[in-house]
């Protein structure tokens, strides 16, 4: 202890010169006082990567762990798993005592890892979110909040009697909101082979018993999915972003449709631009009826005062 305590303090500061000035050099393995040039310690160990990295994107994608812990993941990432592969380290085929003794330790890992009613109902709800962000095209941060909301209601025993694929659905229409991600409760459903009512419900009884407060849809963040749809030109997109905006100070959008909104704005905007839409398109590419359309319409050239051409 004696020995390792004094190559500690001759590791942090020089013993000849008291300079602090240390260079380590891993290739020889040597710590080196920058001022004297006295050799302090011969055999360093090199705590870095035993890989090469030329630059700063390969630096960050590669690391010796594993991958990081994950809500989305039932038991977060931290249990390790035993590969199909039945070769040795130098691709050699293992022989069939080991393999046999392999796949058996394969089957209680997979056991272990769900050996419980909750792990179980976890691993199922996971599949059902990757399924989910797959189809939806849901961000990973959005998926990984939606994992987050599930395992909450999943503690207050919320999902006890309850589809776990609704639940599912709710919780990544909850994180969708919460985040500002375009996607309607009529999208998430479609995804998730469930009816749109028993999702819209599973989303009521989470923000009533998490106590959840959703932030107001806006409208802005529509305009862009449906003029990607319709094929709506950017210049017509900023018409319809200035029309939403004066909607905004003239409280013209308050309690309105935020989807039909976007829609009925970019509409007026194609006839201002004089791009060549009609209603019908529109309505389909937003989800919405041409009803709502022409309502958002009349409702928006009133209040704001806009004046179209013939």
């Amino acid at each position: 202890m004696q020995e390792k305590g004094t190559r500690q303090r001759i590791a942090e500061k020089c013993a000849e010169c008291g300079s602090t000035n240390l260079v380590h050099d891993y290739d020889t393995g040597e710590t080196i006082c920058g001022g004297c040039g006295l050799v302090l310690l011969e055999q360093t160990m090199d705590k870095g990567p035993e890989w090469r990295a030329f630059t700063q994107e390969e630096k960050q994608s590669r690391s010796r762990v594993g991958v990081p812990s994950s809500y989305s993941v039932h038991d977060k990432g931290l249990s390790t798993a035993i590969g199909r592969l039945d070769r040795d380290a130098f691709g050699r085929k293992l022989p069939l005592s080991t393999r046999l003794q392999m796949w058996r330790l394969r089957k209680w890992q997979i056991r272990s890892r769900v050996h419980s009613s909750v792990d179980r109902n976890l691993a199922q709800a996971m599949a059902e979110l990757d399924r989910l962000a797959d189809k939806a095209y849901i961000p990973g941060p959005v998926k990984e909040k939606a994992a987050i909301v599930y395992r909450k209601a999943l503690d207050k025993g919320l999902v006890r009697g309850r589809s776990i694929a609704a639940i599912a659905a709710a919780a990544v229409y909850a994180a969708c909101r919460s985040t500002g991600t375009p996607r309607t409760l009529r999208e998430i459903a479609e995804a998730s082979f469930v009816d749109k009512k028993d999702v819209a419900r599973c989303y009521r009884l989470l923000l009533r018993e998490l106590k959840v407060t959703m932030p107001i849809a806006d409208p802005l963040t529509y305009i862009s999915k449906i003029a990607e749809r319709t094929g709506i030109s950017g210049q017509t997109q900023g018409l319809a972003i200035n029309i939403l905006h004066e909607a905004k100070k003239r409280r013209a959008a308050a309690g309105k449709d935020p989807m039909g909104l976007a829609a009925a704005a970019l509409y007026i905007a194609c006839l201002q631009n004089n791009e060549k839409k009609t209603q019908k398109d529109i309505a389909e590419a937003a989800g919405v009826t041409e009803v709502t359309v022409r309502n958002r319409y009349k409702s928006l050239k009133r209040q704001i005062g806009i004046k179209l051409p013939d």
